[in-house]
């Protein structure tokens, strides 16, 4: 009979190894790829990655199962990503652009014959703050309210944030599909 995720959880507080590598077996080639989308090199986002399983099995122990364990562990890699980017590349936001203009953003166009490592290798040359507004809003589905939370920003900036990287990226993703064409 196959573990559930409580007997993992149970095992994982009680310190017992074969479960706390069956959790990050079951994990962490989804959470790599969370941390990717933060990270500027594949190195980075491995030790985001080991960072963020230190944290999840230090504090296993406060997991009530009040959300689908996933989602937690997600919530995890994610604010453990904002960390680094503040610790490690000074993240900073441009200034709050009041009623930012509504740009014109085909992202069909611009990504179509594109392929996965494309795409993540662009949104890996955005500056700091856009790369972390734009995954956190367009990917993981934040709220721009949750993003001024947890990056201690305005909602006008996580917004402004968001229309500049949404304008560099389709800038960026242009004139790679020309380069491949």
């Amino acid at each position: 009979m196959p573990l559930t995720e409580q007997d993992i959880v149970k095992g994982c507080i009680e310190g017992n190894r074969n479960l706390q590598k069956q959790l990050y077996d079951n994990y962490a080639s989804k959470m790599l790829v969370v941390s990717v989308r933060y990270a500027r090199t594949t190195a980075e986002a491995e030790d985001i990655l080991q960072d963020s399983f230190i944290k999840i099995f230090e504090k296993i122990h406060t997991f009530r199962f009040e959300c689908p364990l996933s989602a937690w562990i997600r919530r995890i890699v994610v604010n453990t990503a904002i960390n680094h980017l503040r610790k490690e590349h000074n993240l900073a936001f441009s200034i709050e652009i009041e009623n930012a203009p509504q740009l014109a953003y085909n992202a069909a166009s611009a990504i179509s014959n594109l392929n996965l490592d494309d795409l993540l290798n662009t949104i890996r040359t955005l500056p700091n703050g856009c790369q972390a507004v734009f995954n956190m809003y367009a990917i993981e589905g934040y709220s721009h309210q949750e993003i001024a939370n947890l990056l201690n920003i305005s909602v006008g900036t996580s917004k402004s944030q968001y229309a500049r990287a949404k304008e560099l990226l389709q800038k960026k993703l242009l004139a790679v599909k020309k380069e491949l064409a």
